[in-house]
């Protein structure tokens, strides 16, 4: 099979056959469609990241969409053809920059139906992040006020709408020219984070998506949490405080893939670029710009 290998840290983004891997027994063994592109991948591959827990050669990426080929001994929720969707293994190598790729088959899920391989490659890490934070960390409510900055880029812009079908009251921070995209994504407020601050908002949730927020607009008893680089201080003595690193999760990509079925969430695809210019696909991530999400297509 093909795959992008790269053999050093910041070296080349590399085409290259490779051994196509065979299921073991819970595993299957997916035929990749096309693979979601991530700030993780570009960071790892420049030697952070998860970079740590990475051996070369390595093959980045975790995002997938495609069709099962093959489901190993003791798999009883997938079968041969089935459309699935997932993040595999996150955060130890997956290799979905490839044209297969096997994981315990509940590291994926159905790929909701309304949409294309490139759309659902788009939603697992991002909108598992989104999900993670909100709904199992927060436990968020209706009514609840939830401010998320750099809400217009992949997990943001997820981020919004989970928050909104679940009856928030959604306050996104972003450059004006993105305004109308979070509004029509259905933000009830919207800040020009280079025009003002936001730190009399008053929220019961941040979502700091940036890093190095103040915990200003947070009020007390409310919930701080940070990613991606985590919290690794109090921030305040009246607020709480959470990192969170996204993990596998089969229930939360039904709970999304329903979300995606019912209306409430949508995603938004920025660019797709062929598998073998993923190099490209890093570049342009890297400049922090993009609107919603990446993808490489395999086929």
């Amino acid at each position: 099979m093909r795959a992008i290998i790269q053999n050093e840290f910041g070296g080349p983004l590399t085409l290259t056959d490779v051994p196509k891997p065979a299921p073991l027994p819970t595993e299957v063994l997916v035929r990749v469609h096309a693979a979601g592109v991530n700030p993780v991948d570009w960071k790892t591959s420049a030697g952070s990241g998860m970079a740590g827990m990475q051996t070369f050669p390595f093959i980045n990426g975790w995002d997938v969409s495609g069709v099962v080929e093959e489901a190993g001994f003791g798999v009883t929720t997938l079968k041969a053809g089935d459309e699935v969707y997932g993040m595999p293994w996150f955060p130890r190598a997956a290799g979905a920059y490839a044209e297969y790729v096997t994981a315990p088959s509940r590291h994926f899920a159905k790929k909701p139906k309304s949409l294309t391989h490139v759309e659902a490659a788009a939603l697992p890490l991002a909108a598992l992040t989104a999900h993670q934070i909100l709904i199992d960390t927060a436990d968020l409510r209706k009514g609840q006020k939830v401010l998320i900055t750099a809400a217009a880029g992949g997990v943001g812009h997820l981020a919004v709408q989970i928050a909104k079908a679940h009856g928030a009251y959604v306050i996104g921070t972003a450059r004006e020219p993105k305004h109308a995209f979070l509004k029509d994504l259905g933000a009830d407020e919207v800040i020009d984070y280079t025009k003002g601050d936001y730190e009399g908002t008053d929220v019961d949730l941040f979502v700091d998506l940036v890093g190095g927020a103040s915990p200003a607009a947070v009020r007390p008893g409310g919930l701080f949490v940070g990613v991606p680089s985590g919290v690794d201080r109090p921030l305040r003595d009246d607020i709480r405080t959470s990192p969170i690193l996204v993990e596998p999760d089969r229930a939360g990509l039904e709970a999304i893939a329903a979300l995606v079925e019912s209306g409430e969430l949508r995603v938004h695809v920025d660019a797709t670029f062929p598998l073998a210019e993923a190099g490209k696909a890093h570049a342009l991530g890297g400049t922090g710009r993009t609107q919603g999400k990446i993808v490489l297509e395999t086929l």
